[in-house]
């Protein structure tokens, strides 16, 4: 059996964004939770549902996102040790997922599937844009963090023996 081949600078710099992806999905989807399901009790994953069944799936979706911030951020630290890491890269990995999550949560979850709303009991236009708004604000972050800045890396180390 052959040992793993080593990560090279190529390989962590194309993880490095996926990892904090999906560190930014985790985190909005367990903020989200945390926030507007149970201390605000705004509403719930499904609220279309029983009691019991909302109850299920709330967990399903704290479970979830706790999984999604643990594994990404372990695979984060394992990637910040080896050539190819940028902090831009990753914070810009982070605000992309949870700009998509917040984004994909607005429009999929409330409006298209209607699985549930912000807020009830108001008018939902002013949650609704502000709701929408703070994904694509996420989103735009996060672009231009990785269009934009310094160098992309830390310079791989190079061992070079010269013979002559």
């Amino acid at each position: 059996m052959t040992a793993p081949a080593p990560l090279d600078a190529r390989a962590t710099r194309r993880g490095v964004p996926r990892a904090g992806l999906l560190l930014g999905l985790g985190l909005v989807a367990g903020l989200d939770q945390v926030v507007f399901h149970q201390l605000l009790g705004w509403h719930t994953l499904y609220d279309l549902s029983t009691p019991l069944a909302s109850r299920l799936w709330e967990g399903v979706l704290h479970s979830a996102s706790l999984v999604l911030v643990v594994g990404a951020a372990t695979w984060g630290l394992l990637l910040s040790r080896r050539p190819g890491w940028s902090w831009r890269r990753w914070w810009a990995g982070v605000l992309v997922g949870g700009g998509a999550f917040q984004l994909f949560d607005g429009v999929v979850h409330h409006k298209v599937l209607g699985l549930h709303q912000v807020r009830y009991g108001v008018d939902l236009l002013p949650y609704d844009l502000a709701w929408d708004l703070a994904g694509v604000a996420l989103l735009l972050a996060g672009v231009l963090l990785w269009r934009t800045g310094g160098p992309t890396a830390r310079p791989r180390p190079t061992s070079q023996a010269t013979s002559q």
